[in-house]
């Protein structure tokens, strides 16, 4: 039977009230399920329902199959990878979106998709202090557009880039082939970016040289330099660069101001990367880590991680919206452009996709009901949570915490040895009570922890802490005894040998 309104309503209403009661209680679960792999697609038919269920029971087999077997991202202490967004203005806003159910392709699509998007946009750049040209506003062509996600903003930025050197290049040379320039175009970014920037190059059929970063997980301009020199002197073609703010690892920033000089004179396009730390930059005492951000070619961050805004949602600006046109722009008779004198764009040549979800609204909605000193209160106080933690792990003469903590995260070792720190993140994770990740800095196994949730405060650190710490006794305790065992052990060999000897 079709759903009708009355239906739909209740449905709603319910499923609002489980998902309320699952923030008002979730810490009453672990952070990670115990299901074994598989373990839901036995639950679940073999074959899709031949006939209507009630809405009763989709919310039934959601509470006691699907919610049993989801690890809980906004878990206050869900300390994994970095945050992912969520709010209750975003939710709503996401629903309102559902409920248009709009494909914002072209401006008469849906006009207000597309205008609200070129709104946020500019509020969005303008809070993190973007240079102007960035922006729709601008008397430029430069702009602002939501992708799906910073890996697609990184291949859009690469495809990008390679369309605009190889124009430039047959415009300079008309004798040049296209296919020929193309086998020799070269991407480059640190040893310490992020897997989608790898990727990107996979995919967008380049090169991508992993540069080696400095003792602080930095790409320096001098290793950068030496790179362009080093591949032109082999016939090759330098073309796009991707600096990160906010490295996957340890959170480690490039110098933009030392990339950005030598891309410009090497007309490279520099993409920046600042899907996490990025978000901090609407916070003015942050913005430092942006310096030399007048030239890049195009920014992003993930306003889906630490704004508060659900998956998805990536916050990519470019100087000049027409290297994305001249890459991207295929017509149809049925895809009409906008016909206007305003400063309004087709986001389909913006993009990778055709169709496009009514994204804005959930950043809209967010923006809105927080304002913008909302946003900035939750960054700063996910940040002195982090430094909180960062203190209790330094009085504890176990630990060692490094680099120097940053954002909100922390990461952190026992100085017995990486095999240590191993065994107490792989016992923590068995016990599914904290949910932390592993990385390495300077060739040492360490553990990443990092503020996530929406909901966590001062007593969830100290709770995290205090998990940390017990299992820390328990490895550092059985330790003690393996060395113990393995000191008597040898004593006793020792004595045999004397013993021996002295016959």
């Amino acid at each position: 039977m079709e759903m009708d309104s009355k239906q739909f309503r209740e449905f709603g209403k319910a499923a609002i009230d489980i998902l309320a009661d699952y923030y008002d209680h979730i810490r009453d679960r672990n952070v990670l399920p115990s299901v074994e792999p598989g373990q839901l697609i036995r639950q679940m038919s073999e074959d899709a329902p031949e006939q209507p269920c009630e809405w009763q029971d989709v919310l039934k087999d959601f509470t006691e199959k699907i919610l049993p077997g989801t690890t809980h991202w906004h878990h206050p202490q869900f300390h994994a990878y970095y945050p992912t967004g969520i709010s209750y203005a975003s939710i709503v806003g996401n629903l309102l979106s559902d409920g248009l159910g709009v494909v914002g392709f072209t401006w008469i699509a849906s006009p207000a998709c597309t205008e609200l998007e070129v709104v946020t946009m500019n509020w969005l750049g303008k809070l993190l202090g973007l240079p102007e040209e960035f922006l729709n506003c601008s008397s430029g062509p430069g702009g602002g557009i939501i992708q799906g996600s910073a890996s697609e903003s990184t291949l859009v930025g690469l495809l990008a880039a390679k369309d605009k050197m190889i124009r430039r290049l047959t415009k300079e040379n008309p004798g040049l082939d296209p296919d020929d320039i193309h086998k020799k175009l070269i991407a480059y970014t640190s040893d310490q970016c992020n897997s989608s920037v790898e990727k990107a190059g996979v995919l967008g059929s380049m090169k991508m040289r992993l540069l080696k970063s400095d003792a602080f997980g930095k790409l320096r301009g001098d290793t950068l330099k030496k790179a362009f020199e080093d591949d032109v002197a082999e016939g090759l073609i330098p073309c796009y660069v991707v600096a990160n703010l906010g490295t996957t690892g340890t959170c480690s920033f490039d110098p933009l101001y030392e990339l950005g000089p030598i891309c410009k004179e090497n007309n490279v396009w520099l993409h920046v990367d600042a899907a996490y730390a990025g978000s901090a930059f609407i916070c003015p005492e942050y913005r430092g880590f942006m310096k030399g951000v007048e030239y890049a070619d195009s920014f992003d961050i993930n306003a889906h991680k630490w704004l508060l805004v659900n998956f998805d949602c990536s916050a990519m600006w470019v100087r000049d919206g027409y290297d994305l046109i001249n890459a991207f722009d295929v017509q149809r008779i049925y895809l009409d452009d906008v016909k206007t004198s305003l400063k309004i764009p087709d986001y389909r040549h913006w993009q990778m996709p055709l169709g496009r979800r009514f994204r804005s609204l959930k950043l809209w909605s967010v923006m809105k009901t927080y304002g913008a000193e909302g946003l900035r209160r939750h960054i700063r106080n996910h940040i002195s949570l982090a430094q909180h933690f960062a203190k209790l792990v330094k009085s504890d003469e176990r630990f060692i915490v490094e680099p120097e903590p940053i954002m909100g995260l922390v990461c952190f070792r026992l100085k017995d040895g990486d095999n240590l720190t191993r065994k107490m993140l792989e016992n923590l994770t068995a016990k599914k009570k904290v949910f932390m990740v592993a990385a390495s800095y300077r060739g040492r196994y360490i553990i990443r922890w990092v503020i996530c949730s929406l909901f966590t405060t001062k007593d969830d650190v100290e709770i995290s802490w205090m998990n940390i710490k017990q299992e820390a006794d328990i490895v550092c305790l059985n330790n003690k005894c393996v060395k113990s065992k393995i000191s008597n052990i040898e004593s006793i060999e020792s004595v045999s040998i004397s013993e021996e000897k002295s016959k």
